[in-house]
C-alpha cells in the first residue's frame, strides 16, 4: 500500500497513511480509556478524547480524497478505473492455519491499511464528481488480467506474483513497472468500452468482450467532449 493510485500517465499518487500517522495517539488515548473506571467522568473525557482523534483522521482522509478526485475530474474527461473487491481484500483470516499467527497478523495489517484508504469512497466521489461535471467514468471487470497484459505487444503472462514489481515481456522484452503498465491497460480497456457505450448508449453497463483477454464491464456516466484521458 505504498501508493494510493497509479496514474496511467506514469504519476503515482502517494498512500497518506493517515491512520498510521496518527496511530501512535490513539493508542495512547485508548490505553488511558482503558485504565478508567467504567462509569466515571475521567472515563468519559477520554473516551471523547479517543472520538476526536478518530475524527481528525476521518476528516484527513475526507479531504485528501476531495482534492484527489476533484483533480482528476478537473484534468480529464474519460477515467478508466479498476472495480477493486474491497470485501475481498479485508475479508477475514480466521480459520487459517500458518506458524502461530503470523497468518491473522498479516491479514489485520492488511485489512487497516486497505480500509484506510477509503478506496470505496474514492470511486463513489469520483462517480459523482464525474456526472455532476460531464465526464466519463469506465470501471473496468477486476478479472481483466491487466498487470500479466503487456501493453505493448498484448502477451499475456501464466503467472506473475504479487511481489514481481518489474517483469519483461518474453515476446517484445518490454520492460514493464507492474502498476504503470496495469495502469495503461485499463486506459486501453477503458476506451474501447466507452466507445462501445457511444454506440449504444441504451444498453447500460454491460460490454461485451474484445479479444481474448479483455473482460470488463462499464457504468456509464454523462459524456462529455474528450480532450484528455487518464
Amino acid at each position: 500500500m505504498k501508493d494510493f493510485a497509479t496514474l496511467s500517465t506514469g504519476e503515482k499518487i502517494a498512500n497518506p497513511r493517515h491512520l498510521q500517522r496518527k496511530a501512535h495517539n490513539l493508542a495512547r488515548y485508548q490505553r488511558r480509556m482503558a485504565r478508567k473506571t467504567k462509569g466515571s467522568n475521567n472515563r468519559r473525557k477520554a473516551t471523547r478524547k479517543v472520538a476526536a482523534a478518530h475524527r481528525k483522521v476521518r476528516h484527513a482522509r475526507q479531504d485528501f480524497l476531495h482534492r484527489t478526485t476533484a483533480r482528476l475530474v478537473r484534468e480529464h474527461d474519460l477515467i478508466a478505473i479498476e472495480d477493486l473487491n474491497v470485501r475481498g481484500m479485508t475479508a477475514s483470516a480466521k480459520g487459517t492455519v500458518q506458524s502461530p499467527g503470523r497468518r491473522v497478523r498479516q491479514k489485520a495489517g492488511l485489512n487497516r491499511a486497505v480500509l484506510d484508504t477509503g478506496f470505496g469512497e474514492f470511486r463513489r466521489q469520483l462517480e459523482y464528481k464525474a456526472a455532476r461535471a460531464g465526464r466519463t467514468v469506465v470501471v473496468v471487470d477486476r478479472w481483466f488480467a491487466s498487470s500479466k497484459t503487456c501493453s505493448k505487444c498484448h502477451h499475456l503472462l501464466t503467472t506473475l506474483s504479487l511481489g514481481t514489481r518489474w517483469w519483461t515481456c518474453p515476446s517484445c522484452r518490454t520492460r514493464h513497472g507492474r502498476d504503470v503498465n496495469a495502469a495503461t491497460n485499463i486506459l486501453a480497456a477503458g476506451r474501447v468500452a466507452a466507445r462501445e457505450q457511444v454506440r449504444g448508449e441504451a444498453c447500460g453497463a454491460g460490454v461485451r468482450r474484445q479479444g481474448t483477454s479483455l473482460p470488463r464491464s462499464a457504468t456509464k456516466q454523462e459524456t462529455g467532449p474528450v480532450r484528455a484521458e487518464l
